[in-house]
């Protein structure tokens, strides 16, 4: 693969192929952070101009969901919870797949629907999809209060495992940069990803204990389901905040799984950018 060329004539940059390694493109994109901190910006003014609620909307997707799975997996179904009230353990649940689910579909697409960025500016590509994650980590920490006021409505305490919140939610972002960023490549060449991955997360969304406990899988199911690198993160945000048992194998299952899954979508990135500007 030709290596990635740039001259310079007078105010102008030529770009041609990258191959840069994945540390080299790392550090481009850390002296580039002015320009992902813009897109980020860009993307927050965007996601909620000209809405009635504005940002409300980061806490009624959650909190409706919460509301209709009480009702028809807690009531109805009468689902285990661990021992806490189901509300709690499906907003526990439902606070980190929410945003991954969010960030997967909004970075997906961020190449496709931001073709002047590509074509006509020059920055690091990956900066893209990244600012789309990145922007909903601000959703993210609005339904993180939320779930405190819940916790306290319930009369649910903390413990010393609250700590461990910080590395989940980079585990979190890790895997939501990981499946943006490589569905964004693929949807620049297979459009066909933009109408398929809606169906995919929902998929995925049953095959994270997101509405079920862990422990209602079989045990020799188990292996299976810990390939998915969100089940041991969404058990671990429940044992952090709800103080659910806590599952040493699930969690080091995800954090192996999470820095795989974002080792290969790095790789493929910077393996197909070269050809975005040609097929965007």
């Amino acid at each position: 693969m030709p290596d990635d060329t740039r001259q310079w004539r007078g105010d102008v940059t030529l770009i041609g192929g990258s191959a840069e390694g994945l540390l080299a493109r790392v550090s481009e994109v850390w002296h580039s952070r002015g320009v992902l901190g813009f897109l980020v910006w860009r993307d927050l003014k965007v996601k909620y101009r000209q809405t009635l609620l504005g940002v409300l909307w980061a806490v009624l997707q959650p909190v409706l969901m919460m509301t209709l799975f009480g009702i028809f997996f807690g009531r109805l179904a009468k689902m285990p919870s661990d021992g806490v009230p189901y509300p709690l353990f499906a907003f526990a649940g439902l606070l980190p797949w929410t945003f991954v689910a969010n960030a997967v579909t909004d970075s997906g697409n961020s190449l496709v629907t931001n073709p002047d960025l590509i074509t006509k500016v020059y920055l690091p590509r990956i900066c893209i999809p990244l600012a789309a994650v990145i922007a909903g980590l601000v959703d993210f920490a609005i339904g993180l209060g939320v779930l405190g006021v819940l916790m306290m409505w319930f009369g649910q305490g903390v413990s010393f495992r609250v700590f461990a919140l910080l590395p989940l939610a980079v585990l979190m972002t890790m895997v939501a940069m990981g499946v943006g960023t490589w569905m964004s490549a693929l949807n620049v060449k297979y459009r066909d990803v933009r109408y398929a991955l809606p169906f995919l997360i929902q998929l995925w969304l049953f095959a994270t204990p997101v509405i079920y406990p862990t422990t209602l899988v079989p045990a020799r199911w188990r292996p299976v389901l810990l390939i998915n690198p969100l089940a041991g993160i969404v058990d671990g945000f429940r044992s952090a905040l709800l103080g659910t048992p806590f599952d040493g194998h699930a969690i080091i299952a995800s954090i192996i799984g999470t820095v795989v899954l974002l080792a290969m979508a790095l790789w493929y990135f910077v393996r197909v950018e070269q050809s975005f500007a040609d097929v965007v």
